[in-house]
């Protein structure tokens, strides 16, 4: 589940997302909406693919985590589902815009002006839902590396890298919320998140190859 959750979100964010959405031209956007509908529909069944699959990740978590803490268990698996609301909703504003320029006659009543304000509406939309869910992802991710160190089911190694990984989404959306107009190059990178991508692919590979041993553990 995390190979598969990651190859279908890293579809959906660096290849779709990045062909449909120009922030700087809203009106491309609508465009790229319009004339590209079999990438739209891809990218909705990527996110649909991502959300199913990290339903089932997080119950997975939850039996194998459970019995090292109960409570910080509980904790992650809430940011994690809050997360997975707030990227449904980020799918439901790409699909409304999909309906929207595909509506024929619907879209044809509003002028241009009108459209570039509804196309900038979906943008900041799609950035902030993702931004905020991001947030929660990476709070739940600290949880659920700090209970892989903890198991000591994976090397501590990697544990403590998926630790200091999950710092990024939760700070890069913040500081962009604190300050809007830094853009620094080195905060892009992190923000697409490739530290927590490269943790959760070899943590993915781990489990595949190697497993896990289950010692015996008493719940806290």
């Amino acid at each position: 589940m995390y190979l598969l959750t990651m190859a279908a979100a890293n579809f959906a964010d660096f290849y779709v997302r990045r062909r449909l959405f120009a922030p700087a031209e809203p009106m491309q956007t609508v465009r790229n909406f319009a004339a590209f509908g079999s990438l739209v529909r891809a990218g909705i069944v990527s996110d649909l693919i991502t959300l199913a699959g990290s339903i089932v990740l997080i119950a997975a978590l939850y039996v194998i985590l459970k019995p090292v803490n109960r409570t910080l268990t509980f904790v992650a698996v809430f940011w994690w589902l809050m997360e997975c609301a707030l990227a449904a909703l980020v799918t439901l504003n790409s699909l409304a815009v999909f309906f929207f320029v595909n509506g024929g006659e619907f879209s044809h009543r509003f002028d241009s002006s009108q459209l570039g304000m509804l196309a900038q509406t979906f943008i900041s939309v799609d950035r902030a839902g993702n931004r905020i869910a991001a947030i929660f992802f990476g709070l739940g991710s600290i949880l659920f590396c700090y209970l892989w160190f903890k198991s000591r089911f994976i090397p501590r190694a990697l544990a403590g890298w998926g630790m200091l990984a999950s710092l990024v989404p939760i700070l890069a959306p913040l500081m962009t919320i604190l300050f809007p107009d830094f853009i620094d190059a080195p905060l892009r990178r992190a923000r697409s998140g490739f530290p927590i991508m490269i943790f959760e692919v070899i943590l993915g590979l781990w489990l595949l190859v190697k497993g896990i041993r289950m010692p015996t553990i008493r719940a806290e």
